[in-house]
């Protein structure tokens, strides 16, 4: 009989797997530095007008959070207001970051635990109407139903949508909302010649696979119908950041096309982690 004398005890793997993890995020961290330095080194990334040059992680997936400071810096904030449609536990999205800085909003999310978590963490916001929590399934035909009277004496600096499978579709229902930035998710298996989108059902969600969400240029089209711009997307190929067409000029970097904006899937970048790990509060 095998003996477990020298067995590592649980807190001995337990530690290991720290240190792995550890290990692979800090590798991580500086594999996403070094790419984006040998992009920014290419004549594609030279013009500052190109928003990758300015990501930066706080609390967004990848470097979303430094991309929408530098939107707003050229741009200039007004209402300080933001709706986030799917925010999961409220520590990794494009708005947590605007709500530590003072603006105000509403969030959208549809699973029970994320949202009993933002009640815990968000406490404070919430109790001042700072935040607004919408805790619901969103859909196509359910989304402005949601939102618009919520929205219906405030302007809008910033709408953000992440909710896999039908983003798209949820953003065509919101018509009736006029944000000055969007931060769409697009789907970049597809490159930026190709127009697709996901056929809509509500009743299917995404299981991790590559039938999700709209192609770039489904989205620029899209966008351009509402009267906004496609003025880049960020390093990992994941969000798109759309602006008030007229609020453009030449803050940002023409031609607003899926051509010249397109970054594809670098999966190999995901959620890599620069410092601490991000929380709200002690």
């Amino acid at each position: 009989m095998r003996s477990d004398v020298h067995k590592p005890s649980w807190i001995t793997r337990f530690r290991r797997a720290i240190h792995q993890i550890t290990r692979h995020t800090a590798a991580a961290g500086l594999l996403r530095e070094s790419v984006l330095l040998q992009l920014q080194a290419l004549p594609r990334y030279s013009d500052p007008r190109r928003l990758i040059a300015h990501e930066h992680k706080a609390f967004s997936q990848n470097g979303e959070d430094g991309a929408i400071a530098e939107i707003f810096r050229r741009i200039g904030a007004q209402s300080r207001t933001f709706v986030e449609i799917g925010v999961g536990d409220g520590l990794e999205n494009n708005t947590t970051f605007l709500l530590q800085q003072g603006w105000s909003g509403i969030w959208v999310e549809g699973g029970r635990d994320n949202c009993r978590n933002i009640r815990r963490r968000f406490e404070k916001y919430l109790t001042t109407g700072q935040l607004v929590l919408v805790e619901a399934m969103v859909t196509r035909e359910n989304v402005a139903r949601l939102l618009e009277p919520l929205l219906a004496t405030r302007p809008l600096d910033l709408l953000s949508i992440d909710v896999d499978r039908n983003t798209y579709h949820v953003w065509q229902a919101l018509s009736g909302i006029e944000p000055r930035v969007a931060v769409i998710e697009y789907n970049a298996t597809f490159p930026h010649h190709v127009h697709w989108i996901v056929d809509y059902d509500p009743d299917k969600w995404w299981r991790g696979s590559s039938h999700f969400g709209a192609s770039l240029a489904s989205l620029a089209e899209l966008a351009q119908s509402r009267q906004m711009s496609l003025v880049g997307c960020d390093l990992t190929g994941t969000n798109a950041f759309f602006v008030s067409t007229t609020l453009c000029g030449d803050r940002f970097l023409a031609p607003f096309t899926a051509e010249n904006h397109y970054e594809p899937c670098r999966m190999h970048l995901h959620r890599t982690v620069h410092g601490h790990v991000p929380a709200i509060g002690d």
